[in-house]
């Protein structure tokens, strides 16, 4: 690691520690992610190893942070190798079965949660710009959507997650894909509790059966929240977060979601009928709203797709072609 300068630390993720920091060669800002691995016999886990990979193919999408390398520390003497991911020659047993493991990615100074905070309190408060959110929102879908063709999902997108460019009016996405060989916990580092603000309704009632709509329901929150500038459920607690979700919606029935009653977490809940959704996003258009319902549907069945999402009517004002 001696290729580059710590400037600070930036945060703690849900993984490990991530700095910021220059290249020394060539003075390029870049974020370091540190990643505890349990090392096995054979040295570096293939799980490990996979979802490596899978985060480089992934990251070649303009609209997902770019990983620009791996570097593997073995942390007994901590001296660095480059990682070759397509390399599965680890036949140098470690000395110990801790070891470091470091993602370097491009640097984006700004994050999504930071941009609405900006707009709502400060000197200057004021609405997102109908156009940024469009953009915005596109190009969400338009990562997501390239997530979900190589089967990956991202299960905990939301703002802070959600990385701007703001020279160039770009937004990419953060933090994917490490969930199955680093198995996500429930608290981070510095033990603030993950939110719940963004988690699917079939997750909060403990579904075990996921799919791509758990990040669908999630961008339908985030485009939400860039109209509103606050969260449209912020639950803090599973509960309190399904009340939340029922009284804006309605409390789900099993005709509109068959199996939601024998779902493990299910209880009964007060009978809430549905909100008219645009009371909650007052300035969206009429096809924002019927975008944003189609991203909020109970039954993950029926939520768009994200590749759908990009065809609807909100965006026909929007030139694709620079995307």
């Amino acid at each position: 690691m001696e290729k580059y300068e710590k400037l600070e630390k930036v945060g703690e993720g849900t993984y490990g520690k991530v700095y910021k920091a220059k290249d020394k060669a060539t003075g390029q800002l870049v974020a370091l992610k540190k990643t505890r691995l349990e090392m096995d016999e054979e040295g570096i886990p293939p799980t490990a190893l996979r979802e490596v990979s899978l985060l480089q193919l992934l990251s070649q999408s303009l609209y997902v942070v770019r990983l620009l390398c791996v570097e593997h520390v073995d942390s007994s003497t901590d001296s660095s190798s480059s990682l070759k991911t397509t390399a599965t020659d680890s036949s140098s047993p470690m000395s110990n079965n801790k070891s470091n493991l470091y993602l370097v990615f491009e640097y984006l100074d700004t994050d999504l949660k930071k941009f609405i905070d900006s707009h709502r309190k400060g000197p200057n408060p004021r609405p997102l710009p109908p156009s940024l959110i469009q953009s915005f929102l596109y190009q969400l879908c338009k990562g997501v959507a390239h997530c979900h063709s190589h089967g990956v999902l991202h299960r905990d997108l939301k703002p802070q997650n959600l990385l701007l460019d703001k020279e160039k009016g770009l937004l990419k996405i953060a933090d994917l894909g490490l969930g199955r060989a680093f198995t996500v916990p429930l608290k981070s580092y510095t033990h603030e509790i993950v939110t719940l603000w963004y988690r699917a309704p079939e997750v909060l009632l403990g579904s075990t059966h996921y799919s791509p709509a758990v990040d669908i329901w999630s961008v339908g929150c985030i485009f939400a929240e860039m109209v509103r500038r606050q969260a449209l459920f912020p639950g803090d607690s599973e509960f309190q977060q399904l009340l939340h979700i029922f009284r804006l919606l309605g409390t789900p029935t099993e005709k509109e979601w068959p199996g939601v009653t024998s779902l493990r977490d299910w209880h009964v809940y007060p009978q809430w009928e549905a909100q008219d959704l645009k009371r909650a996003v007052p300035s969206l258009t009429p096809e924002g709203v019927d975008l944003l319902s189609s991203m909020l549907k109970y039954n993950p069945a029926d939520r768009i797709s994200a590749k759908a999402a990009m065809e609807h009517p909100y965006f026909d004002s929007l030139d694709k072609s620079q995307y």
